[in-house]
């Protein structure tokens, strides 16, 4: 299984989202500080849920890095994450 597959795997699993995008940015660090060849290093994801109604920003990160850990420590150098519920996504659409 890929990392992203993984990571698709993992989030949805614990989280049930209403929308997950996953794009592999790894080609974009190049040269950089934990680009592999092969990539699958350098991750952006887009999460909403409805997991998330009352966390904290913080809290919303926590979770998520620990459904991801076994990823984080291994294969993925970077992860940025947009993390939202239903609601605050419908006011960003």
């Amino acid at each position: 299984m890929s990392v992203a597959e993984a990571i698709r795997t993992k989030l949805t699993a614990a989280f049930s989202p209403q929308r997950l995008d996953i794009y592999d940015d790894s080609e974009k660090h190049h040269g950089h500080a934990g680009h592999r060849e092969g990539g699958e290093t350098h991750f952006r994801v887009t999460i909403i849920s409805p997991a998330f109604e009352g966390l904290s920003r913080v809290d919303r990160h926590r979770r998520i890095n620990e459904t991801l850990a076994e990823e984080l420590r291994t294969h993925v150098h970077a992860l940025q994450l947009t993390i939202l519920t239903p609601a605050e996504a419908a006011k960003r659409m």
